[in-house]
């Protein structure tokens, strides 16, 4: 797997051995992050630009593949949060070996019942492990303890057959199928 794009293009990283970690493909994170950069009503900031300088939250990590992305393209700082002491690990090692430990959070932490907010994120993504319907209650917690900023991008990656639908204050922006994913756009907070 590799960086799509940005300073740190072409560049590898690793994810963890097994079946829990599932990185979104290359291919599918190159369309969602041409869809957050041409499509203003993703955007938090003043330009419409939800990458450059955001906050990140990349919630149920995994290798920290989109988080990366994002500081890759210019984002300020990624938090990453997942519960695996693996997937973790392999977070920092990538973070280390691009040279963004700095600009990188790594928390242990469940997404669905998360510590409360050092940071509002900008632009969310939410992958969670297929087919147990994690993302709604993920979001709706996250929000709760104050980690997705008003006006906020937020991009949730489900699985084949899975039904999803934002909670209350989410609105929907695109929703694309790719391979076996579908990749759901909402925004946080209004309707604009």
């Amino acid at each position: 797997m590799r960086i799509v794009a940005g300073r740190h293009k072409g560049r590898r990283i690793a994810a963890p051995e097994g079946q829990d970690v599932r990185p979104t493909s290359d291919r599918a994170r190159e369309s969602l992050f041409n869809i957050l950069a041409h499509n203003p009503r993703l955007g938090a900031g003043d330009d419409g630009a939800p990458i450059r300088d955001a906050i990140v939250l990349d919630a149920f990590a995994g290798c920290g593949a989109l988080g990366l992305e994002a500081l890759s393209r210019g984002a300020a700082h990624a938090i990453f949060l997942d519960s695996d002491f693996e997937a973790l690990r392999s977070i920092k090692a990538n973070a280390e070996m691009l040279g963004e430990l700095a600009n990188a959070t790594i928390l242990k932490a469940d997404a669905t019942k998360p510590p409360k907010a050092t940071r509002t994120a900008g632009l969310v993504f939410l992958d969670p492990p297929y087919g147990k319907g994690l993302a709604a209650p993920a979001l709706t917690a996250l929000t709760a303890a104050g980690w997705i900023a008003p006006g906020a991008g937020v991009s949730v990656e489900t699985g084949p057959g899975e039904d999803f639908a934002a909670p209350e204050g989410f609105v929907l922006i695109d929703a694309r199928r790719y391979g076996k994913a579908t990749i759901t756009l909402l925004r946080y907070g209004d309707d604009s």
